[in-house]
């Protein structure tokens, strides 16, 4: 098959997107399929290689990891020769329509958010992962909150937009402790646990420079627990052990910095429901073909749903492959399924 395989973008997750979107071309091109790895924002900006060329240019070894700092997305978009204010770089709708799907391994905005889904269907061209809708959904925390609240547990949320002028009011009546996140943002970026005043202070502070919409959760003492779901099946549970701090931005992509123990320790009653909240939750938002639902165990065992990943990482560190092998899937067999569960998806109008 053609196959491109969108990543990068001007998502704040855009060196995640670049790893996943690196290994899944290598992986896919190990299975003989002709792919095309291609950044959703520079496009064939300044690129000598061009067309069909593309299908055979070398996949760069550097982009296989993972910078410990997130982007400056300024100089990204100050980076790219044609300017301009479209996150699409030049070509890149061209070499999709070209393509018999597009395998998606982009992150947060611009790629999470249901918008190149959008896209992608009213041209045509099929695609990995859920559709539009679903992905807009699932982008959003409070949404997908409220839609899933009365059929799973969550920890109590409050959803604000964070401005100079009540930063203060927001500090002082906040119950403690919190955890303060962007409404639409992964891999932790923008995330603090705040446990004192101070803290928080800082947590609302940096929210501004995310835009400012933040969802303040109750933080809930207990096990991180992660259950990634493909072709309407949960995979084995996946539990996250951070050496220090919490599975921030930094503990998830450098190796070593977390434990991570696949299948989970967990009782299998434990297990079971958290599975059947992972489906329940995937199921109420309309998703497709995969995604990885996060929860925090208790002690008592109850799950306390947090978010959904309609597109998950696929980096060397990245839960959903661990979570495959351990149900018996390999690396390149998994961005297979991926590919022919959506190819599926899409005929059916999911």
């Amino acid at each position: 098959m053609k196959i491109v395989v969108l990543a990068g973008g001007l998502s704040p997750e855009r060196n995640v997107s670049l790893s996943s979107g690196a290994l899944v071309a290598q992986a896919l091109r190990e299975l003989g399929h002709r792919v095309a790895l291609v950044d959703l924002f520079f496009g064939l900006d300044g690129q000598d290689i061009q067309g069909e060329e593309l299908y055979d240019a070398p996949i760069p070894e550097h982009l296989k990891r993972i910078s410990p700092e997130a982007p400056d997305l300024e100089q990204v978009r100050a980076a790219r020769n044609t300017g301009g204010r479209s996150a699409i770089g030049p070509g890149v709708l061209e070499l999709c329509a070209g393509a018999e799907v597009v395998y998606l391994a982009l992150h947060g905005a611009c790629g999470e958010d249901g918008r190149i889904q959008a896209t992608l269907d009213l041209m045509g061209v099929p695609y990995t992962g859920s559709g539009c809708l679903g992905s807009a959904i699932a982008m959003d925390k409070d949404l997908t909150k409220r839609l899933v609240a009365g059929q799973v547990d969550t920890p109590r949320w409050e959803t604000v937009t964070v401005t100079r002028e009540n930063m203060g009011s927001l500090t002082e009546r906040t119950a403690l402790p919190v955890v303060v996140k962007p409404i639409a943002s992964g891999s932790s970026i923008g995330v603090f646990i705040a446990h004192d005043r101070r803290e928080l202070a800082h947590a609302l502070s940096e929210s501004l420079k995310l835009g400012g919409r933040t969802v303040l959760e109750q933080y809930i003492q207990g096990r991180e627990i992660q259950v990634a779901v493909l072709e309407d099946r949960a995979l084995p549970s996946i539990e996250i052990i951070p050496k220090k701090g919490f599975y921030d931005y930094e503990n998830k992509y450098q190796p070593g910095a977390a434990l991570e123990v696949c299948p989970a320790q967990i009782p299998p009653q434990w297990e079971k429901r958290v599975g059947e909240a992972a489906l329940t939750v995937f199921r109420t938002l309309g998703l497709s073909v995969y995604a990885r639902a996060d929860f925090i165990v208790a002690g008592d065992g109850t799950p306390y749903f947090l978010e959904i990943n309609t597109l998950p990482g696929m980096t060397p560190t990245s839960l959903v492959p661990q979570e495959a092998a351990a149900a018996g899937m390999d690396y390149p067999t998994l961005c297979q399924t991926i590919i022919q569960a959506s190819l599926k998806a899409r005929k059916e109008g999911l």
